[in-house]
């Protein structure tokens, strides 16, 4: 029997729901906007009702409570987003549906599609940024996604600020951190116009592959991936990537002696974008669920994923 699995990638602007096999293939799906956590969450619920799902995939805009035996295990904690401070979400949904779940950050999922089946395929360590509404870091290393005290926010690291920006930032915790500088709202109010209306020659980008490239380098010396991966809204900008390989490159200076670290075609397949394009986050949260699933059966379960995602998702649960 071919089971469905469900997943939600749980974004700050829109909510994306879908359902899949456990072979890693999207049946179907629908998208709405983020509103306040009753009606946002019923909409989700709802579209799983006629499902019947085995299982549920989440990856949640956060911070979140990744603790089990937290009692606010599966809440949306310290959210600047209105309305959803200490939102019981993970709760909410197990009331309506009795199943396994996995619950992880918009960010990690994102990472565990990307190494399952997308850009990271058959390595064991990966970082995904998005860079759109907010700025997010899922962080996957040696097979397994990292949580720790909390879980990696990336997006609010304190980066130098460039010469040519006296820009406060708009981050209400950090004012100039990573996300309050470089963000879609960063961008829209230091310019006054959304980054997608901004010509590719406007200095508006080398601002900003300036405070992103400082994060990739920091975190390419802190955590060693094999792979960085550059998602979210701001990076369809097709001309930014160049700009944050050169700047990387500069940083580092060559302190890092690997071979993908080499400027020109090393770097080009080293730093890129999603290998799932826009599917990142959906299809790492239906990997979630497919895990879950797996755990929740045991290993003679008979839940039939891909070798590759098999292979990754065992990795993983070890």
């Amino acid at each position: 029997m071919s089971h469905i699995i469900g997943a939600i990638e749980a974004g700050g602007t829109k909510f994306v729901c879908g359902i899949g096999t456990a072979d890693g293939q999207l049946l179907d799906r629908v998208s709405f906007p983020t509103g306040q956590p009753e009606e946002t969450l019923t909409r989700a619920a709802d579209y799983f009702a006629a499902k019947q799902v085995a299982a549920i995939g989440i990856g949640s805009f956060g911070p979140i409570d990744l603790r089990p035996g937290s009692p606010t295990y599966g809440f949306v904690t310290t959210t600047p987003k209105p309305g959803w401070k200490d939102c019981d979400f993970l709760g909410t949904l197990r009331r309506r549906f009795d199943v396994p779940y996995g619950w992880d950050t918009d960010v990690n999922a994102a990472a565990y599609g990307e190494a399952v089946w997308g850009a990271a395929r058959g390595l064991d360590s990966c970082l995904y940024y998005t860079i759109g509404t907010g700025v997010g870091v899922g962080v996957y290393a040696e097979g397994q996604l990292l949580h720790g005290l909390l879980h990696p926010e990336g997006g609010h690291t304190l980066p130098r600020r460039h010469p040519d920006d006296g820009f406060a930032g708009v981050c209400p915790y950090h004012g100039d951190c990573l996300e309050g500088m470089a963000s879609g709202p960063a961008l829209q109010a230091r310019w006054g116009v959304p980054g997608h209306e901004l010509p590719a020659d406007h200095p508006a980008w080398e601002i900003e592959a300036h405070y992103i490239a400082q994060s990739v380098s920091s975190a390419i010396l802190m955590l060693s991936p094999r792979k960085v991966i550059l998602g979210g809204g701001v990076m369809q900008q097709e001309h930014l990537l160049p700009l944050i390989r050169r700047d990387v490159a500069q940083n580092l200076n060559g302190y890092v002696a690997a071979e993908a670290l080499a400027e020109g075609e090393g770097l080009d397949s080293y730093i890129v974008a999603p290998g799932l394009g826009t599917e990142s986050g959906l299809r790492g949260s239906l990997a979630l669920g497919i895990r879950a699933l797996r755990e929740h059966k045991g290993a003679g379960a008979a839940v039939h994923a891909s070798p590759a995602a098999a292979s990754a998702m065992e990795t993983h649960a070890k």
